[in-house]
């Protein structure tokens, strides 16, 4: 059978999956040594958006065919070498765009409402101690900034339809909806409530929310990112959020996951989440299958499902 190199882990089903079809070596079982004589044998890889597939590893496969990523975002991947050499990268959109969106969503709230702090004040006995707990902000008709407006910026925009939000949105261009597009970011969070973070990671768009564009989001403004951490300046986010230049911050991930920087953990006005934006029992099955269908229609015809737009010119 053809052999597959697994980086990270893989659910039962999709170990079972791919076991009818390919033979499965476990990255984490091996070395470079090991692919310095055996991969050659190597023609296909399935990995994640975390853990991607380093530029050593890569290098040490010479028949390299397919590199399937369980996930959206695919920038620990290097598409233009994998492009150069005729290498297929394949992800998993659109089956996760709800589940992110939902989490944006709960992120702006959890922190309009200041959820943690309230739950906090009702379990620690003050609200029988001290009173009503202090008035929080009301999420109606807020401004809200969404930086990138693909698949999941659209799901976001729709699933908070229900409090009446004015949308801006800034991309790399414009596109055919019906919000208010911004060419320059910092003019945008100027005019926003608050900021969603839905763009890809990479080095195009690290440290892209930086100070001057948390000071202009300002004292009352609340950040949410759903991204990549590299987006956002997390030292400068810090900052803000010490000195209250910026009012809150709802964040699922973090510029060196899996550590979270103790500021942030110290800090009131945070609500932090371990990178669990599409972690639901029925999108990760979803996520999963298409993983293992991009894998299964390669061996197949040589076809993919769902390639990243860098290798479109790949397919015939």
């Amino acid at each position: 059978m053809p052999e597959l190199l697994l980086i990270g882990n893989a659910t039962q089903t999709m170990l079972e999956r791919m076991a009818t079809q390919f033979t499965i070596h476990r990255w984490s079982d091996l070395s470079l040594d090991w692919l310095a004589q055996n991969g050659a044998r190597i023609t296909h890889v399935a990995t994640n958006g975390h853990d991607g597939i380093e530029p050593t590893v890569m290098a040490a496969l010479p028949n390299l065919k397919l590199i399937a990523c369980y996930g959206v975002g695919y920038d620990a991947i290097d598409t233009a070498e994998a492009v150069r050499r005729g290498i297929l990268v394949t992800h998993t959109p659109d089956v996760l765009n709800e589940e992110v969106a939902t989490t944006a969503v709960m992120l702006m709230l959890a922190c309009y409402r200041n959820l943690l702090g309230n739950d906090a004040y009702a379990r620690s006995g003050d609200w029988a101690a001290k009173g009503s707990a202090p008035l929080t902000r009301s999420a109606e008709e807020q401004v809200v900034g969404i930086l990138g407006m693909g698949r999941i910026g659209q799901s976001i925009a729709a699933k908070l339809a229900p409090w009446s939000p004015r949308i801006l949105y800034h991309s790399r261009s414009q596109k055919d909806v019906p919000y208010e597009y911004f060419s320059n970011l910092t003019e945008m969070a100027t005019a926003s409530d608050v900021l969603i973070c839905i763009t890809p990671g990479g080095a195009g768009t690290r440290h892209l929310v930086n100070t001057e564009v948390l000071q202009a989001l300002g004292p009352r403004g609340c950040l949410v990112n759903v991204s990549r951490g590299s987006v956002v300046d997390e030292a400068a986010l810090i900052a803000a959020l010490q000195s209250g230049a910026l009012g809150s911050a709802g964040l699922d991930v973090f510029e060196r996951e899996p550590h979270v920087p103790q500021a942030l953990c110290d800090l009131p006005n945070t609500v932090l989440l371990p990178h669990v934006g599409s972690a639901t029992v029925e999108t990760r099955a979803a996520m999963g299958a298409l993983t293992v269908d991009n894998l299964l229609a390669h061996l197949k015809d040589g076809s993919v499902l769902t390639p990243v737009p860098e290798c479109a010119g790949l397919l015939g």
